[in-house]
């Protein structure tokens, strides 16, 4: 092989890699990593039936009271913790659904990697739907099925639901916050109901964290909550 003809093969195959990249880049921005969105979708369909089978079985929690003043309990905090305290990493403990984003999947229980491999998760150091507290919610943005990846398109009013085993809850946008990737003061809850989905930013980088802030529009008990607690006297 001439060295022209050497010069000439290395810069059409430098053309087509380039070409390919761009093409790669682009299908990533706009809809994610192919590879890893597979692998998420294979994950949700067994998270899917995992779930079905989860909410088939489910049984609500039962009404109690203090003993101190025996003030009632509501069904709905008492089925979220209990809930929250059996929950383990990388199970599906809901659905997640936001309209604005096209977004209908299981969510996760855990923000560890595998666990975020799988769908958005909630952070276990949070709390759940129902328990009038911060429920902080994380989600790859470019790659795994890329749950979030225009979160920056999410506008104030947007409905956010999550479908648990115990309840519906609907959520209202309020506003959102671009804030450092270390700043855990995010995780802290303020004693009210409200939700927090998280993704890094700017795409493509982990410098920072992107986080929409929701508050709840309406909680919708499951019925079996609901008669429990018409039912159980405590």
């Amino acid at each position: 092989m001439s060295a022209r003809t050497l010069v000439r093969t290395t810069g059409t195959a430098l053309i087509v890699l380039g070409v390919v990249a761009l093409a790669w880049g682009f299908v990533t921005w706009k809809w994610g990593d192919p590879l890893t969105s597979a692998y998420t979708s294979w994950q949700q369909r067994k998270l899917s039936r995992e779930y079905n089978s989860l909410v088939s079985t489910y049984r609500p929690a039962r009404r109690t009271t203090t003993s101190s003043r025996r003030r009632v309990v509501r069904p709905l905090d008492v089925a979220a913790l209990r809930f929250r305290k059996h929950a383990h990493s990388g199970q599906a403990i809901g659905r997640i659904h936001v309209d604005r984003l096209d977004l209908d999947m299981v969510l996760v229980e855990g923000t560890d990697g595998d666990s975020l491999r799988k769908g958005p998760g909630r952070d276990r150091r949070t709390y759940m739907p129902g328990e009038g507290q911060l429920v902080y919610i994380a989600g790859h943005r470019t790659t795994f099925g890329a749950p979030f990846a225009h979160i920056d398109s999410l506008r104030r009013g947007d409905r956010v639901v999550l479908q648990m085993p115990y309840g519906r809850f609907v959520y209202g946008v309020t506003g959102s916050v671009i804030v450092p990737a270390d700043d855990l003061a995010r995780l802290r809850t303020h004693g009210r109901e409200v939700i927090a989905l998280q993704a890094c930013h700017p795409r493509f980088s982990a410098r920072e964290r992107y986080i929409v802030y929701a508050a709840p529009v309406r909680p919708s008990p499951a019925r079996a909550a609901a008669h429990a607690a018409v039912n159980n006297t405590g």
